[in-house]
This record gives structure tokens, C-alpha cells and sequence, in this order.
């Protein structure tokens, strides 16, 4: 069919899919161009490019040996093997000699099967692939939300390269990373409701029922649903704010999907105790947060920092140039992002999750030209290529990390722990004594020992108050901590304890101290003394 136009007309443009189509058919005539098109999009430049700041940015490339810095890896890999091959859950304290047979839940069952089950296929290499792959969900993820929310990809990939700094504070094995792949899926459903479909809210509790099961952040998603329903509930407009309410369809469902999604939470295999869990650590864990680094005040002088100012100041910036209306649910987002963010450092993660989309909103309309998603598909296949090709030649071998492993755990000395001792250790050691199968008295599970005054009385040991009294009183035979630090020159001196070797170098350098009958020759500064 010839449609004819009158003289003066011009024939209407194409669409963006259709000139991205005849771009790939100048070059690849026929099926094949269609097919290049489809596949080797502008989409899959731009996330082999987040994907390769995500390995690149956090050195998981030029330092493979980073990731495994959380320790709080291998009691999670303890627990998932207690899991995996016994077919039962824990309920009583497994691991420390210090609180043995008291009540404890594992809170994160879910999120810690994908690393034990990485780590039994490959080894450590496999513990470095599942968390790589979690974190370039987590930024793939929201580079995607901006995507939709702005419609614009260049916007998107800016934007979404600029969050990833803000991610850095939780670039490493932790389940937390795949919870927060939870929290982009609501913050994903209800973008959707917002673009008309409503029938994606009946995904919120299936995805509540999981949620709670990976981690207790499914409390941050609770209220972030809770705020999403409030805010619309009646109608505002004032000056910059203009908030519509929701219809009586959409509050009526709206209010079942909540109600559902809050009854699911008890399909978990520990029932109201699951639930309980972020409420007793908000309430009950006080010593915990403060001394915990993550649960910090942000520093003002860190990548995440620099990138969260940024983020703020491209608000106001953009907002001054092209001013829009904001809704209350936004705004009420965006105060609570950033106050947790400063508040607490581990939280730059979660406002780069909650804040970049509404940024890219931001960014494209004040800054960015008109959309556009002409692209090369065969440059973009060679491009992609050579970044799959660059991660494949840089991921470390199974030999490089247990090196690296090596150097940062006294491995020797922890093996070398007897079932019968009572060894005292520092928390930096006693997740992997949890995971060598050795008892330990302290690690970061930090609720069980709050709970029972361990933890209280751990810090009085390591600040020197009354360090041997404490250790009369939990019977400690033996004691594993870090060379050159106060403890352990106070034990070299001790009366009745003597040090029988030492692993490693540096800030990694450990010691094995044994109590003795009475007071002995002190040895210090031997390379290793045979025990016995």
C-alpha cells in the first residue's frame, strides 16, 4: 500500500525500534540484521559496561583477594552446610563454646545457600562469582528501573555508573546483596503501577514470603510500601508538591496486597521469631551498633560519600534548571535514603536503590538531549566481547585466593585447635574457627553473645579490664588473637601463660598463647613453637 502525501508534507518519522532496525540493516541486510538489533542493543553495551565498573571499581579484578575480607562469610557458609547436610535448621547455638546450648535462629537461611553452593562447585572461586554476580544485579537492576522511569539510556547509564559508587560500602560476600535484589524488585513493581500496571502488586507477597527468608531487610521493604500507600491516601498540592490520591480500586488493593504480604512473613521455618528479628536488633542490640563499623556514621572523606554529595547536589542542581512536581511519597523517599545513608554508613547502598531512578528522572529532563538509542550492533558485539573476554582472562584462579586466604587467617593455627580448649580469639578469626568446624568463643553473630553478656565481656578482655578474671571465668585455656596488641603483650608477661606459635606477618600476624600450671619462662618473638 502507497500512502500519498500533499505537497509541503513530510512523512512522519520513524520509530526509534524502526531507525534502531534499519541502522542494523544498512549494515547486516536481511534476518541476521534483526537479529543483531535485538541482541546486541544499546541495553547490552551499556551493562557490559556496569558490569565491568562493578568488577573493575570495586578491584575485584586487580584485587581478587578484597572480597573475601567479610569475614562474616564462613559462619554464613558454616551454617549453610549444617543446612545442607543435616536437612534441618538451627535452632541452638552450634558453634561457640561461650553461649553452647542456648537458643539461636539463622535469620538468612535463603541468602546463604547460592555462596555454600558456589563454594561447593568452585571452591573460593565460586564464593567470588556468586557475589560478583549479585552485585552486578544489584547495579544491572537499577540501571534498568532509571531506564523505564526516565526513558532514556544514556541518562540511565550515567546515573546508574554514579549509584554503583554509593554500592562500594557492600562490594563483598554478604547476604545482604541478594536481599537488596528483593528490595529492587518491590521498588520495580510499584514503578510499574505508576506506568498502569496494577496487576503487579499480587507479586509483593510471594516476594515477601522469600524476602523474609534472605534477611531481615524485608522490614526497610514493609515500610517502604506502608510509606507508598500513605502518602497517596489523600490528595496534596502546594507549591512544588502535588500528590493525587489513589482511587477506591487502588487503595482497596493496594491495602489486601499489604495485609498479604504481612501474613505471608509466617511461611518461614522459625515462624513469629523470624519476624521478631529486626525489631530485637533495633531494639535490643545497642551495644552492637556501636561498635560496629558498618553501622558508623559515614565518613566525609570516602568514595560513597563523594558520590552521595554528588547525587544531592544534582538534585538541587537539576531541580533549579527544570523545576517538576514532587510527589509526597517521593520526597518522604528521598529524606529517609539520605538519612540513613549518613546515619548509618551501610545504608549508601540503600539509598543508591531507593534515589538513582527518581535522579535519572532528574538528570534527563534538565541536562540530556532527546532520547536516542541508535547504536552499532556489531561495534557493540565486539565491545561486549572484549569485556567478557577481559573478565574471563582477570578472574583469579582457585589458587590465587586460597593465597590470599592464607595471608589474611592464621589457617595452620586454627586447624591445629583441639575439640577439648577453650580458646579464646578475636571476632576477625572467629568465623572461620566457626567454619573449620572448631569451637570458638566469640564471632559476629553479634544478637546471641549481646544477649548472654558475652559481648560485654569480650570488649573488656580486648580493653584490658580485669582480662584474666574473664577468662578464669569462661574457663579459657588457650587464646588466639593478633600479634603486637595490648592482649597479647600483656599474655608474653603473664604469669601461668606462655606463647607456643606464631602464623603470619604484619597485621595479619597471629598468636597461640597456652595457660600453664604456674608461672613459666616467657618465649616471644619465635617464629612457631611446637604445642605440647
Amino acid at each position: 500500500m502507497i500512502r500519498m502525501y500533499r505537497k509541503g508534507m513530510n512523512p512522519p518519522e520513524p520509530a526509534p525500534g524502526l531507525q534502531l532496525e534499519n541502522a542494523a540493516a544498512a549494515e547486516f541486510p536481511g534476518v541476521g540484521a534483526r537479529l543483531m538489533a535485538r541482541i546486541f542493543n544499546r541495553h547490552i553495551l551499556n551493562a557490559a559496561l556496569l558490569v565491568l565498573l562493578s568488577l573493575y571499581a570495586t578491584s575485584f579484578l586487580a584485587h581478587p583477594e578484597l572480597p573475601q575480607g567479610d569475614s562474616d562469610i564462613w559462619w554464613h557458609l558454616a551454617n549453610a552446610r549444617i543446612l545442607s547436610t543435616t536437612h534441618s535448621f538451627i535452632h541452638v547455638e552450634p558453634y561457640s563454646f561461650s553461649v553452647a546450648g542456648d537458643a539461636w535462629i539463622n535469620p538468612e537461611w535463603l541468602s546463604e545457600m547460592p555462596f555454600w553452593y558456589g563454594y561447593q562447585a568452585l571452591g573460593l572461586r565460586g564464593i567470588y562469582l556468586v557475589t560478583a554476580l549479585v552485585l552486578c544485579a544489584n547495579i544491572l537492576f537499577v540501571y534498568w528501573r532509571s531506564y523505564l522511569k526516565a526513558g532514556h539510556v544514556g541518562a540511565a547509564l550515567g546515573t546508574a555508573a554514579l549509584g554503583f559508587l554509593m554500592m562500594v560500602v557492600s562490594a563483598g560476600p554478604r547476604t545482604i546483596l541478594v536481599a537488596y535484589i528483593a528490595l529492587c524488585a518491590e521498588l520495580a513493581i510499584l514503578e510499574a503501577m505508576e506506568r498502569g500496571k496494577t496487576y503487579l502488586l499480587w507479586l509483593l507477597p510471594p516476594l515477601f514470603c522469600v524476602w523474609i527468608n534472605l534477611h531481615g531487610s524485608w522490614i526497610i521493604g514493609m515500610g517502604v510500601l506502608g510509606l507508598y500507600i500513605l502518602c497517596g491516601w489523600l490528595p496534596f498540592s502546594k507549591g512544588v508538591f502535588e500528590q493525587q490520591a489513589w482511587t477506591s480500586a487502588e487503595r482497596g488493593r493496594l491495602v489486601l496486597v499489604f495485609a498479604a504480604s504481612v501474613l505471608v512473613l509466617l511461611i518461614n521455618p522459625y515462624g513469629w521469631r523470624l519476624i521478631w528479628n529486626p525489631f530485637d536488633m533495633m531494639l535490643n542490640q545497642k551495644q552492637m551498633m556501636s561498635i560496629a563499623q558498618e553501622w558508623q556514621a559515614m565518613s566525609l572523606n570516602t568514595i560513597a560519600a563523594y558520590a552521595t554529595w554528588l547525587t544531592i547536589g544534582l538534585f538541587v542542581v537539576a531541580n533549579c534548571v527544570k523545576g517538576r512536581k514532587w510527589r509526597i511519597y517521593e520526597l518522604a523517599i528521598l529524606f529517609f535514603a539520605f538519612f540513613e545513608a549518613f546515619n548509618h554508613v551501610r545504608f549508601t547502598f540503600l539509598a543508591c536503590l531507593l534515589v538513582i531512578p527518581m535522579l535519572t528522572v532528574d538528570v534527563a529532563r534538565s541536562f540530556a538531549g532527546p532520547p536516542s538509542e541508535k547504536t552499532i550492533p556489531g561495534m557493540n558485539a565486539l565491545f561486549v566481547a572484549a569485556i567478557g573476554c577481559a573478565i574471563v582472562y582477570f578472574f583469579p584462579s582457585e589458587a590465587r585466593l586460597q593465597k590470599s586466604l592464607g595471608a589474611q587467617y592464621p589457617l595452620q593455627t586454627i586447624a591445629s585447635i583441639q575439640p577439648a580448649w577453650r580458646t579464646f580469639n578475636q571476632d576477625a578469626i572467629g568465623e572461620m574457627i566457626d567454619f573449620d568446624g572448631k569451637p570458638s568463643f566469640y564471632d559476629t553473630r553479634y544478637d546471641i553473645f549481646e544477649h548472654h553478656h558475652v559481648l560485654s565481656d569480650y570488649l573488656g578482655v580486648m580493653h584490658l579490664l580485669k582480662p584474666l578474671s574473664l577468662f578464669d571465668k569462661y574457663q579459657i585455656d588457650h587464646a588466639l588473637i593478633q600479634a603486637n596488641t595490648p592482649l597479647s603483650l600483656l599474655l608474653e608477661d603473664a604469669a601461668g601463660w606462655r606463647l607456643v606459635k606464631r602464623e603470619g606477618t604484619g597485621a595479619s600476624a597471629y598468636e597461640l598463647f597456652e595457660k600453664t600450671p604456674g608461672p613459666v619462662q616467657v618465649k616471644t618473638k619465635c617464629a612457631a613453637v611446637p604445642a605440647g
